[in-house]
């Protein structure tokens, strides 16, 4: 019954869409022939006068899709697929390839260097991808230049009969920038300049120039260290309006001032900071309470009294975003008037300062805290030197209160570590210079219980600060200071690592940040403790500045800020601003332009960081250009498919030991076992091997060392 239903029944006509997609179809086998109305339902072999009758209608659309053409009236050709583009940022390669990181996905786009247009690294671009080969690397070339990471370049200027060129420093630029003579601006043969591009024309290989600055000739110590701060963009001077904005800025303490402010200037009160430090954003006193107590005051600079919001110091200081820490010299966010004079805690002088109190009980619990702004008069200005003397002894000025504040300091940091706290020490290198800046002797700074005493007392004013606003006020837009949790496969990568050395990471059984400690505690005084620590350091995330909190992964607290050090961090001077309003009950908002302060900011840190290790290492060539021929002791520190790295012991001295000058054997590169292999014999040279070397070259243009085994 159900057969006979079934063979009476009218066939159903095919639907517009998949009548849609079998016109396309028939486009996609013919692909560069025109084909009208008739010649596609020919092709269709359809019969359904009403799918006929749809043909029309479905061409038009198609070509309002771009997905056909009508090449002329009633007739209809298969268009070329669409063009795909990407936008991203250049990485290059040494070989002057580069890679696009994608804004619109995860995949690198691959562009030979002949298909970069001109485009440098860190430039945004826009990329024409090409066709996926099967199994390939997507691939493509740049269509357009966005916006240029950098218009500025500082090399070594070479002076022809008619023209000129700069030859750059950097190795990120691979083409010489032409100069007309009317732009030389008093530039001479071989000397150091920067210079500004004012041209480059698509098709050109070589962009226009001018020199904006002379710094002087190749080799000078100040002409290499301004080198430096050009080469990343980072000033080395203040703008003549800034100076002169900072010099009208009020110095003077008023009655008014005093009135509004806590008055701690009758409590002991002191600082601690190097021994060369000429600007002093922190202050601690401490006093015993009437229950047995201490009230401790962690007392900072109020720099955003003095610097007001829209001034052109304020400008400069957002713009500068941070202090610049280069081997022989401050590079300061703030003018030197506001820096080391009006901001600046010098002993036996009022200051105003933004305060975290804390009232804490024999066992550094907090009991009590508070918030605002305050004044104080700081009784003695301690070196780290002098108060570890001090803490050492228990004799000296303050040395009561400097014992109360290690005891409690000492237990802060028991606790922090107990509960997750990475205990990283990285050792830091001191140069001693003559008057003219050559380095006569490299040592490594002493980090004693001075150094953990300000240490502690300083994350907790920042814990607690973000704590405040974070837990308390949730909701409100702050600046927080965020470090993510660790890439796994770093992880991993760094745990295969450490066993070639004998040592195990605790996996399953205990936390990784308790794991790492263990590990750096075993690690202490052996040969491979400055490689491991380093490892350990880079297999991390970098922490950054964000207004979306995340925590602090290393330090192992929910809620970190930076609060203690507005004379030389922005940020901190952003964290003043919004706690002072939120403590007055205002609602600043605002969140967009505070998360841009914080990528600026996070990225001023990263080149100031970059200037600083491009400082230390010149040094360090210079240094060993005394030294050609002489033999030092190192460990392999770098393996790579040119050569080994080796850092000398006794000063961190990095150079490479070329592959090609490694006698006796043909070696070869091993990435998945850090090693180089002798072919023939097996001889290896490993990540953290002991060695010595001896000083053949020292390149001080290129900032690189070539040693020879010895």
């Amino acid at each position: 019954m159900s057969r006979r239903r079934t063979r009476g029944k009218k066939k159903q006509g095919i639907s517009r869409q998949e009548l849609k997609e079998q016109i396309v179809a028939v486009f996609n086998l013919f692909p560069g022939q025109g084909l009208n109305y008739r010649q596609i339902a020919k092709r269709l072999n359809t019969a359904d006068n009403v799918a006929r009758d749809l043909i029309p209608g479905i061409l038009e659309e198609l070509k309002t899709e771009g997905r056909i053409k009508e090449v002329y009236r009633g007739k209809f050709k298969s268009a070329p697929p669409a063009k795909t583009y990407i936008t991203g940022t250049v990485d290059m390669t040494r070989t002057g390839d580069g890679y696009i990181i994608s804004d619109e996905s995860g995949d690198d786009v691959f562009v030979a260097s002949r298909n970069l247009r001109g485009a440098l690294h860190g430039d945004k671009v826009k990329v024409l991808l090409y066709a996926r080969k099967k199994g390939g690397r997507i691939e493509g070339e740049v269509s357009e230049i966005i916006s240029r990471s950098r218009t500025t370049f500082v090399g070594t200027v070479e002076v022809m009969p008619n023209f000129a060129f700069l030859i750059p420093d950097n190795k990120n630029m691979p083409f010489d920038l032409f100069i007309p003579m009317s732009k030389l601006n008093g530039a001479k043969q071989g000397q150091k300049a920067v210079v500004k591009v004012v041209e480059w024309t698509p098709g050109h290989k070589n962009p226009v120039a001018e020199i904006v600055d002379v710094l002087g000739y190749p080799g000078m110590h100040e002409t290499e260290i301004h080198a430096i701060l050009a080469e990343f963009e980072l000033p080395y001077k203040f703008p003549e309006k800034v100076e002169a904005d900072a010099e009208n800025i009020p110095s003077e303490i008023t009655a008014s001032d005093i009135k509004s402010r806590r008055d701690f200037r009758n409590v002991p009160t002191f600082t601690i900071d190097p021994a060369d430090a000429k600007d002093f954003d922190d202050a601690l006193s401490i006093r015993q309470l009437e229950n047995g107590n201490y009230e401790v005051g962690v007392h900072i600079a109020d720099v955003t009294h003095y610097v007001k919001q829209g001034s052109l110091t304020e400008k400069e200081a957002q713009q500068r975003a941070t202090s610049v820490y280069l081997v022989d010299r401050v590079v300061p966010m703030l003018p030197e008037r506001l820096s080391n004079h009006i901001c600046s805690l010098n002993p036996s002088e009022d200051k105003l300062t933004f305060s975290a109190v804390f009232e804490l009980d024999r066992n550094s619990e907090v009991i009590n805290e508070w918030f605002g702004r305050t004044i104080i008069k700081s009784d003695r200005r301690f070196s780290y030197e002098e108060a570890q003397k001090v803490i050492d002894s228990g004799e000296g000025d303050m040395n009561e209160q400097l014992l109360i504040l290690n005891k409690l300091a000492q237990q802060l940091r028991e606790k922090r570590f107990r509960e997750g706290s990475f205990s990283f020490e990285k050792v830091e290198v001191q140069f001693e210079l003559d008057a003219e800046g050559k380095p006569l002797a490299i040592r490594f700074r002493d980090m004693g219980t001075a150094n953990q005493l300000i240490e502690e007392f300083m994350l907790l004013a920042n814990r607690r600060v973000a704590e405040l606003v974070g837990k308390k006020l949730r909701g409100k837009t702050f600046v927080y200071r965020v470090h993510d949790k660790p890439d796994p496969e770093k992880i991993d990568s760094f745990r295969h690592f450490v066993k070639r050395f004998g040592y195990e990471i605790e996996d399953g059984r205990t936390s990784l940040p308790k794991a790492i400690n263990k590990l750096i505690a075993k690690v202490s005084g052996t040969k491979e403790q400055n490689l491991i620590e380093t490892l350990a350091i880079r297999s991390m995330a970098k922490a950054i500045y964000s207004t979306d909190n995340i925590g602090h992964y290393g330090l192992a607290f929910k809620y970190y800020t930076h609060f203690t050090s507005p004379i030389r961090r922005y940020p901190d001077m952003m964290v003043h601003r919004l706690l002072a309003e939120y403590l007055a009950g205002e609602r600043p908002g605002g969140k967009e332009k505070y998360e841009q302060l914080c990528e600026h900011s996070s990225k001023m840190e990263r080149l100031a960081a970059d200037a600083e290790r491009a400082s230390i290492k010149y040094k360090q060539v210079e240094y060993m250009s005394e030294r050609i021929g002489q033999v030092f002791e190192g460990v392999i520190s770098g393996v790579t498919e040119w050569g080994i790295y080796v850092e000398v012991i006794d000063n961190q001295c990095e150079g490479m030991v070329s592959i090609r000058d490694l006698t006796g054997d043909y070696y070869e590169y091993e990435e998945e076992n850090y090693c180089i292999r002798g072919r023939m014999t097996g001889k290896t040279y490993t990540l953290g091997d002991r060695v010595k070397i001896e000083v053949v070259r020292a390149d001080l243009q290129k900032k690189q060392l070539d040693y020879r085994l010895v």
